[in-house]
């Protein structure tokens, strides 16, 4: 089993920065896909941003792209959530998850993931 546990939401001004962090359990975490998704109030959960076991290939939604950076440390077991130039629309539950195939691709289903944590909040104010 794994658990994932999300940290570093919180609010923040339009164009300001957030570093969400998920902590990961269980001793195979480098050979998992690890994603990030977000839920809005009243919409449906979206893929955000996924990484390889290795980092060596990431993936984004393209509203994402260029303001956002997805990492991972593999000796920590940690995946971190780069967040620059925010706007009011990111404002959402932000929830780590892991795949234990690989992913590859933009977007990705929640369906091809196995493990979630439970979320972080991140709002953005205008």
């Amino acid at each position: 089993q794994v658990q994932l546990v999300e940290s570093g939401g919180g609010l923040v001004q339009a164009g300001g920065s957030l570093r969400l962090s998920c902590a990961a359990s269980g001793r195979t975490f480098s050979g998992y896909t690890m994603g990030w998704f977000r839920q809005a109030p009243g919409k449906e959960r979206e893929f955000v941003a996924a990484i390889n076991w290795s980092g060596g290939s990431t993936y984004y939604v393209d509203s994402v792209k260029g303001r956002f950076t997805i990492s991972r440390d593999n000796a920590k077991n940690m995946v971190y959530l780069q967040m620059n130039s925010l706007k009011p629309e990111d404002t959402a539950v932000y929830l780590c998850a892991a795949a234990t195939t690989t992913v590859i691709g933009t977007p990705q289903p929640m369906s091809l993931y196995d493990y979630w944590g439970q979320g972080t909040q991140v709002t953005v104010s205008s």
